[in-house]
């Protein structure tokens, strides 16, 4: 005898569907009114659309957990190491100017804090 059963998913009080790609990136779609569609090898959720071997896994979950890198480009003028007021590093450490090497750091300045790349 074969047992065939039906699988209902339900999302109550998850808001969005978050998809986290191989690269770590997450795009999060709000479960409301959500479709899914698959054609060939990509993924459609909602706006979205998805190389389905880029995919590492998908979650529901309450908030929106797209990322964001906050990096943007800005020209010498916005910031300038010799007026800069505290550089941390990403684990939340003071770091003199002198120390920074190859890496991410927090800078303030007078004219805002900004996230740097040391290359």
């Amino acid at each position: 005898m074969v047992l065939m059963g039906v699988l209902t998913a339900q999302a109550k009080s998850y808001s969005y569907l978050t998809f986290e790609t191989t690269d770590g990136a997450k795009v999060s779609v709000s479960t409301i009114g959500l479709s899914l569609s698959i054609s060939g090898t990509m993924l459609t959720a909602g706006s979205q659309t998805f190389t389905l071997s880029n995919l590492n896994r998908m979650y529901f979950s309450t908030t929106d957990e797209s990322t964001t890198t906050g990096i943007k480009t800005i020209d010498s003028s916005q910031l300038s190491m010799d007026e800069s007021v505290e550089v941390y590093d990403l684990q939340g450490h003071k770091v003199e100017k002198s120390q920074m090497r190859n890496g991410a750091y927090i800078v303030k300045t007078k004219n805002g804090t900004f996230k740097i790349a040391v290359k």
